[in-house]
């Protein structure tokens, strides 16, 4: 339970994300519920990718994949837009990291191998998550054989009986979502929760990840906007002040020691002018987040070896910070950067993460002849008290916040004396809370919202940085977390009330309302927003209230009473921190059900496979089963009150409240699914009997249900299985497929006896 997500992708995903010449790269999962690869490429693209593009890939005219398309009973090929196409291409990259070799999923992207390489190192450690590349051949146009063709007739067959009418059903286009939110309001329609009119801020910094905006290198992509005035409106009215995101220094600053740094850095530093201005309409800062210095490959340090630091995987080496030159490097470019864009509220710093950035940053500095004889605690103090003279030399009065992401207990206890007074100390409040489910102790190692904060470590962290004239923040996660992400919020608001009381009690200084994942204007972000400011009301006020203002009164006690039954339900939810970024909550009944053994590894939260073991961590499989199993049981109760709740809701609000009944129903979908997923491969592993067959073919049929079902909700509502590092984890016909590939099983692998 002490393994961090760290320590989890060292261990896991040691292989090159790029199959290598010769290597030993295993061959891409066989799918035989596909006529053949073709059909798969044109099935698992049909929503991602357009019709030209497609043909090109796999050598063949337009009508050709078109043909293949509509011999399998596919709905009408949509055409994407530009500007889905440049929102989308995370999931393009995950459809197709088992089915194409690289070149040819850079030709379906329209990139460059850099441009795929950058993605992959750069956007929130994309590497980790779609883990070693298989050897995947080039799939080939070739008129299909009659065996082929018959299959294809079955699959139309199939979805034409199961979804009829819903197979040719509109729905809403995918990002949908972003021109919902991007609507002005009228202010009476979403109340004026956590304006704080009148009254004194508990919390002075607020700030949160924008719900759509581009990871990798956002402030290039001015064809997307991540701040549309209706978003930043809606966040305004929860209470939120700010956003964050992701700042490289090597593309924000010029570098006279490192002269190929800062190419476009005027364009992405005016852009970031732009964003600062229309988030200051709206009295919002932007936050920048650093992850410093980035590691670079060993060309890079040709005629400058005195600048290299340790080694790490994917052939990158750090940049060492006790190297005095490299610090003012850093200096500089941060006092280039404030001054310039003056109105950046600030910078958060993770010093010991995924990425390789300083020498101690993975606890293993022996590769360095400087870092080596020095303790981390020196290092990374020497590291932030840099960048805190940087910011200071264009900013006084931007925040300096420093993330205790990574750190072990010895290393907080002798940092953060060390940081700069003034500066910040940021938490994750949850962290370290001891818990006990299914008989099974642990405590938290990550994001929760199952498991309410402050726990002892944030505590113990905040007290220390007070008495070093340090200011106290807390990051939290309001709306959502790996424990399920395929939604934009989790509707448990009785959980956010507990943690933010606990919040005020705690006398923290600031919040951090989300990582990547979490940023949706939701009844969440609501209730946390009637705790910003003083005084607080009661946390069963609280609840009231916003059930009120999202439903009306007449729907508010049925509303009190799902929410209630929902949070009770996900107390129970089987926490475990590696776990977290394996379990198929993302994915549901999407993640494709196994009959025999891949072998093939669970990556982090992209590709959950069928590695039931390292799903349930801690926990006796037949345990981590029958958790899910209850949180579904306890769910299902609120469920039927939320749909009772909407037909005494306003007219004008039932529309959010229909989305706020797909999206619980999605959790619920998703619960059900895991436990059954789990039981189905405790059975895989038991002798095959007539008896586990048939309780085998149960699950499969309850599989391709819910799939169905899930069709329907994906369809209908284009922010389910959206995360904005993730893009989407699934599209509607990943769970027709997932319909599909269960009854194939059910056809061939378990056949029932006699």
């Amino acid at each position: 339970m002490g393994m961090t997500r760290r320590a989890f992708s060292r261990l896991s995903l040691a292989a090159p994300c790029f199959a290598q010449p010769g290597g030993a790269a295993r061959p891409p999962i066989p799918e035989p519920h596909f006529p053949d690869r073709l059909h798969q490429f044109v099935w698992r693209n049909w929503e991602l990718a357009n019709t030209g593009r497609m043909a090109e890939v796999a050598g063949c005219q337009p009508r050709d994949i078109l043909k293949t398309g509509a011999r399998m009973g596919l709905p009408h090929k949509p055409a994407l837009t530009a500007d889905q196409l440049r929102r989308i291409y995370i999931t393009v990259i995950r459809q197709n990291w088992h089915l194409l070799p690289n070149e040819q999923i850079i030709k379906l992207l329209g990139w460059t191998a850099d441009q795929l390489a950058f993605v992959l190192k750069e956007d929130d450690f994309l590497q980790e998550k779609v883990g070693p590349k298989p050897d995947c051949p080039p799939v080939a146009y070739a008129a299909p054989d009659a065996a082929a063709r018959a299959r294809a007739a079955e699959i139309q067959r199939s979805l034409r009986r199961w979804l009829g009418r819903e197979l040719s059903a509109p729905g809403e286009p995918p990002f949908d979502f972003v021109r919902q939110l991007s609507q002005r309001e009228p202010a009476s329609s979403g109340g004026e929760a956590g304006e704080g009119a009148g009254r004194e801020a508990v919390f002075n910094q607020r700030y949160i990840y924008p719900f759509f905006a581009l990871y990798g290198d956002p402030l290039l992509e001015t064809e997307v906007d991540p701040l549309p005035d209706g978003y930043l409106e809606k966040l305004a009215r929860t209470g939120i002040n700010g956003v964050w995101m992701q700042a490289l220094l090597n593309n924000l600053a010029p570098s006279k020691l490192f002269p190929e740094y800062g190419k476009r850095s005027e364009e992405r530093l005016a852009n970031l002018n732009r964003l600062t201005e229309r988030l200051a309409r709206f009295g919002m800062k932007a936050f920048l987040y650093l992850n410093e210095p980035r590691a670079m490959p060993a060309p890079f340090f040709a005629g400058r070896e005195h600048l290299r630091g340790v080694s790490g995987r994917h052939g990158l080496n750090a940049i060492c910070t006790s190297v005095p030159e490299v610090r003012e490097w850093i200096a500089d470019s941060l006092a280039h950067i404030f001054a310039r864009a003056p109105r950046v509220g600030g910078v958060f710093t993770i010093t010991a993460s995924e990425n390789l950035t300083n020498c101690h940053s993975h606890n293993q500095p022996g590769g360095c002849p400087r870092c080596s004889q020095r303790k981390p605690w020196e290092v990374i103090a020497e590291l932030v008290d840099t960048v805190h003279s940087g910011v200071r030399r264009s900013s006084k009065d931007a925040e300096v916040i420093s993330w205790d992401w990574g750190w072990s207990d010895e290393l907080a206890k002798n940092l953060i004396p060390l940081l700069p007074k003034g500066s910040a100390l940021m938490s994750v409040s949850e962290w370290s809370a001891p818990i006990e489910r299914g008989g099974v102790k642990s405590k938290v190692g990550e994001y929760s919202i199952s498991v309410v904060g402050p726990g002892p470590r944030a505590t113990a962290h905040w007290a220390l940085a007070r008495q070093s004239g340090v200011r106290p923040f807390a990051k939290t996660q309001f709306n959502n977390s790996w424990e399920i992400s395929a939604v934009p919020y989790i509707p448990v608001p009785n959980l956010i009330a507990r943690h933010c009381a606990g919040l005020v009690k705690a006398g923290v200084s600031g919040i951090q309302a989300s990582w990547t994942v979490g940023g949706y204007p939701s009844p969440n972000l609501d209730v946390a927003g009637e705790f910003y400011f003083s005084p607080a009301a009661e946390p069963a006020e609280v609840l009231e209230r916003v059930a009120r203002r999202h439903y009306g009164p007449e729907a508010a006690p049925l509303v009190l009473e799902a929410w209630k039954a929902f949070s009770d339900g996900f107390e129970g939810f089987p926490y475990s921190t590696v776990p977290g970024y394996t379990v198929p909550t993302q994915h549901g009944p999407a993640n494709l059900l196994r009959s025999r053994p891949t072998g093939v590894p669970a990556s982090m939260i992209l590709f959950p496979q069928d590695d039931m073991k390292r799903w349930v961590g801690p926990y006796p499989p037949a345990v981590a089963r029958d958790l899910f199993a209850e949180v579904a049981r306890k769910w299902q109760p609120g469920l039927a009150a939320l749909q009772k709740a909407i037909g005494l809701a306003p007219a004008h609000k039932r529309k959010a409240a229909a989305l706020d009944l797909a999206i619980a129903e999605t959790c619920y979908l998703h619960f059900r699914s895991t436990a059954d997923q789990i039981d189905f491969y405790i059975l895989r592993d038991q002798p095959r009997t007539a008896e586990t067959v048939r309780k085998m073919r149960a699950i499969a049929e309850r599989q391709r249900d819910y799939a169905l079902r899930m069709y329907v909700l994906a369809r209908r509502h284009s922010v389910i299985a959206f995360e904005a590092s993730n893009h989407y984890y699934y599209r509607p016909l990943d769970m027709a497929e997932a319909a599909i590939a269960a009854e194939y099983l059910l056809e061939h692998d378990l056949k029932a006896a006699g």
